[in-house]
């Protein structure tokens, strides 16, 4: 027979924490002895056995004192790790107490906070631009200023999901905008989107093949022959770029149009994440017609999407580095610029350093990642570890302090050095030699 009587009261538990005391607030101790309480007289009832009321609470107690947000080191060789933050913010430290986030210090009145990105963004684009929270809120809030209560033009082979179940068409449909699909799956010509203006046709959107690729017998009109076509009938073209690409990488085998392009060829708008290829925080940059720009604005939904002063700072010093092409201080592109040899060189090292774990090195491919630059790679050196355990293995990293992520492949642990910051190769050499 069950003897719920054996747990203890929790003014004995209380006594029994005291150390604990000076270091919680005592109603918080006894919320978290009530609770522990209530989870173990169920585990009780269901037949397992009694455990310590007070081991429980005490290692409650001390999870939420950790931080649960905390540093990882990425061993995975895919640089934007949609999981792990996307692009890795590099030295930067948060302005601490007050700031000049909507403050003239010139003019010593209100001022606004998209003047700390203002200067930057024209320089990069040679037009206006602000930034929102995500580019999803960038989409949403074009569409919502342009296209509210009427029809946004869009083909059916860019109606794509974004992550994390998010689709354009969902966004659409919360914008207030009418979708008006063109063209098929994989064909859409320049006269489906003439033949489908109306009235009420007020946008011609276009999703730039930033996160897929459609192949095979497929085609779709050129950005300049839909810049004429929205001339001709009076109304913005907008393109979502997604990855926001603003640096030439082809000389690191990635083919990414620069934004900034896509403007010049005839866009009157265009939106980008900033923690994708640009290499800053998550937010969704939109930049292009002054006059579109002002109206995206002046929209109420800005200020519900609009930036944060730790966003902001991070962001205004990502931009800068861009603006003045000091690409060694964006940890994203600098991992992208990385060679294979290099990273050849710094994987012998670590391997040295562990020789009783019997790893290799082999040739492998690192990837952009992050809903970027899809079936493009980029060639690395892997340090490969196999034998029995491998999954243990690559639990243990996991729970390393600071946690290492590695991936697991045809049986072997694999270590790509690309996404690893040369001053944690300490550390991870640290956590490899755990494992011997």
């Amino acid at each position: 027979m069950i003897d719920l009587k054996r747990l203890p009261a929790v003014h004995e538990t209380l006594a029994r924490l005291s150390d604990l005391a000076g270091r919680f607030p005592r109603e918080r101790i006894v919320d978290e002895i009530r609770r522990a309480t209530g989870q173990i007289r169920a585990e009780i009832l269901s037949g397992a056995e009694l455990p310590s009321v007070e081991d429980r609470v005490r290692r409650a107690l001390l999870e939420l004192e950790a931080p649960s947000l905390r540093r990882v080191i990425n061993a995975t060789g895919v640089v934007l790790h949609t999981n792990l933050g996307r692009a890795p913010l590099g030295a930067w430290r948060p302005i601490g107490g007050y700031s000049n986030l909507e403050y003239d210090l010139a003019a010593g009145r209100r001022g606004k906070r998209d003047v700390h990105l203002e200067a930057l963004l024209v320089r990069l684009f040679g037009q206006p631009g602000i930034a929102v929270n995500n580019n999803a809120a960038a989409v949403y809030l074009a569409l919502h200023e342009l296209a509210a209560g009427h029809e946004a033009i869009v083909s059916r082979g860019e109606l794509i999901e974004i992550g994390d179940g998010f689709r354009i068409p969902d966004i659409m449909q919360r914008s207030g905008a009418i979708l008006r699909e063109v063209g098929t799956t994989n064909r859409t010509r320049i006269e489906d989107y003439g033949q489908a203006f109306t009235e009420r046709t007020r946008l011609i959107l276009t999703v730039h093949h930033s996160n897929f690729r459609i192949s095979g017998f497929a085609s779709r009109p050129a950005l300049a022959e839909l810049a004429a076509l929205a001339k001709e009938r009076g109304v913005p073209l907008y393109q979502d770029l997604g990855s926001g690409c603003l640096a030439d990488l082809r000389p690191y085998g990635i083919d990414e149009p620069p934004a900034a392009a896509s403007l010049r060829e005839g866009a009157d708008l265009v939106s980008f994440s900033g923690d994708k290829l640009m290499g800053g925080p998550q937010a969704g940059i939109v930049a292009g017609r002054p006059d579109l720009v002002a109206r995206l604005r002046r929209n109420p939904m800005y200020r519900a999407l609009r930036l944060d002063k730790l966003i902001c700072q991070a962001l205004e010093e990502t931009l800068r580095n861009v603006v003045l092409e000091r690409w060694d201080r964006i940890p994203a592109l600098r991992m992208i610029a990385e060679s294979a040899e290099s990273i050849r060189r710094r994987a012998e090292k670590v391997v040295e350093q562990a020789p009783g774990l019997g790893c290799e090195l082999r040739e492998g491919q690192s990837v952009i990642g992050g809903g970027s630059t899809p079936e493009q790679s980029i060639p690395t050196w892997l340090i490969a570890i196999g034998g029995e355990g491998v999954a243990a293995r690559e639990e243990q990293l996991r729970r390393n302090a600071p946690p290492v992520i590695a991936r697991i492949q045809e049986g072997c642990l694999l270590i790509d050095l690309r996404t690893v910051f040369p001053d944690e190769e300490a550390e991870l050499t640290a956590a490899l030699q755990a494992l011997s």
